[in-house]
């Protein structure tokens, strides 16, 4: 791809850094846990190429897209924080309906970036700035290609054509299909579960036209949402790995009356109700 004028500011260091803290905090508060399926975690090779310590100097700027089923409005917020969590030290981006971001202009100090929706001006102007963060050593780029909030189970979107039209003008790096699913197990707290689906290397997709792209693009993801529905289904939690745990019990005058109930029969008080994510 040729060079482009470097159209977004990287974020800061002292602010994201300060934006993770709090985040780690709200999740916490609003989530039981965030688990990923330990099956699909990166593999060796593939964090190699995203660790500082080990990538070679060829690697650096490899691109790298990751684009998702959209399900809620907490899904830009848990990017974030799976970018940092098992993609560090890639810098996350990702585009955001303009006015969208007009209503939360602080995500502009956190790698989201406008794009006009539904206009040929904002599919250019979205490829001039792909085009420009590739170029940077150490890019993660994140789209909701459904362009909707859609159940998880409701497979019937098709993808928007700009995602099949941006990885066919790719000659290097990778693209993740990532199924997420928010779900109540035992607990009065939900929990997000996700998984990563099956890794495009670009070198191995050379000759795919748009039509095939956007053919694998959606088996991919689709096909990774059903596995990711068959555990959440089985309300287990031994296949996941659980990357932050929240808060336990029912908080309030419920708890306290279960711990004076525990101290009372000389038993230990148990905060959760169920025995995932311990």
């Amino acid at each position: 791809m040729t060079s482009q004028p470097d159209v977004i500011a990287k974020p800061a260091d002292w602010f994201q850094n300060g934006f993770h803290r709090f985040l780690h905090s709200y999740l916490r508060r609003n989530f039981h846990a965030i688990a990923i399926d330990r099956e699909t975690r990166l593999s060796e090779q593939f964090a190699a190429a995203s660790s500082d310590q080990a990538a070679p100097q060829d690697d650096e700027s490899l691109p790298l897209i990751v684009y998702s089923n959209h399900a809620s409005w907490w899904d830009p917020l848990l990017a974030h924080f799976i970018n940092e969590r098992l993609l560090a030290p890639r810098q996350f981006y990702a585009p955001i309906d303009a006015e969208a971001l007009q209503q939360y202009k602080v995500f502009e100090k956190l790698g989201f970036f406008g794009v006009q929706a539904d206009s040929k001006q904002g599919a250019v102007q979205f490829l001039k700035t792909t085009e420009a963060l590739f170029q940077r050593s150490h890019s993660a780029l994140w789209i909701t290609p459904e362009g909707r909030f859609a159940d998880p189970r409701d497979h019937s979107a098709e993808l928007m054509p700009g995602l099949s039209h941006l990885c066919s003008k790719l000659d290097r790096g990778w693209v993740i299909p990532l199924a997420m699913e928010y779900v109540f197990w035992d607990e009065r707290l939900p929990m997000v579960l996700f998984r990563f689906g099956e890794v495009v290397a670009i070198p191995d997709a050379s000759d795919w036209d748009k039509p095939r792209w956007s053919q694998e693009l959606t088996t991919r993801l689709r096909t990774s949402q059903q596995r990711l529905a068959e555990l959440s289904m089985a309300r287990s939690s031994d296949p996941f790995e659980n990357l932050l745990r929240g808060k336990r019990g029912a908080s309030g005058l419920y708890d306290v009356a279960r711990r004076l109930k525990a101290f009372a029969s000389g038993k230990s008080f148990q905060a959760s109700h169920g025995d995932q994510f311990e």
